[in-house]
C-alpha cells in the first residue's frame, strides 16, 4: 500500500493562499491567517503553502521560527505575554512574572501545549508610561501587579473565552 505523506491537496490553505495572489511577499499574512483559522501551524499546512507559492519550506520555516507569534502546536487557551523590556522591568515585570509562572505553574516560554496557560516573554507592547504591561489573550494592561494579576486572572481567564487569535 502507498501512503502520500506529503498531501498538497489542503483546500482551505490554497484558499487563503489565493486570496493573497500567492504571492511569497504576503508570507506572514498568509501565517498568520492560517493560524488564525486553524490555532496553530501544521507540517502539513507548511508544506501546503510552500507549494502554494512556490518557495521553500525552508524558506517559509526560517520565517515561522523568527517571529514568536506562531504556533507550532496547539497552544493554551489562554496566552499571557509579559512585557520584559527595560521600561517595564524597571517597575516590576520580573517580580510579575515570577509571580506568574507560581501562580499559573507554567514557566517563562512555555507557549501552553494545549493546556489552560501560556506565559511569553515580549520586549515592548508599545506601553512603557503604563508598566508593567502585559498582554491577556491579545487584551492590554498596564500597570500590573501581582495583586492586579489576580484581579485579572478571575475575570478575562475565567470568562470561558478562548484565546484571541
Amino acid at each position: 500500500m502507498v501512503v502520500i505523506l506529503n498531501n498538497l491537496d489542503d483546500e482551505p490553505i490554497h484558499r487563503i493562499c489565493g486570496e493573497h495572489g500567492r504571492r511569497p511577499d504576503e508570507l506572514i499574512e498568509i501565517l498568520h491567517t492560517v493560524q488564525k483559522e486553524h490555532g496553530y501551524l501544521t507540517d502539513a499546512a507548511l508544506r501546503t503553502i510552500a507549494e502554494a507559492l512556490n518557495i521553500s519550506r525552508a524558506e517559509i520555516h526560517g520565517v515561522v521560527s523568527f517571529y514568536h507569534d506562531f504556533y507550532r502546536a496547539q497552544p493554551a487557551r489562554h496566552i499571557l505575554k509579559i512585557c520584559r523590556a527595560e521600561a517595564c522591568q524597571a517597575v516590576g515585570s520580573d517580580d510579575l512574572a515570577a509571580y506568574a509562572e507560581r501562580k499559573f505553574a507554567t514557566t517563562m516560554g512555555d507557549k501552553g501545549a494545549g493546556g489552560q496557560i501560556g506565559i511569553e516573554a515580549v520586549y515592548c507592547l508599545g506601553n512603557c508610561a503604563l508598566g508593567p504591561a502585559m498582554l491577556i489573550d491579545g487584551k492590554l494592561h498596564g500597570r500590573v501587579t501581582p495583586e492586579r494579576l489576580d484581579i485579572l486572572a478571575e475575570t478575562d481567564l475565567s470568562s470561558g473565552e478562548a484565546r484571541n487569535g
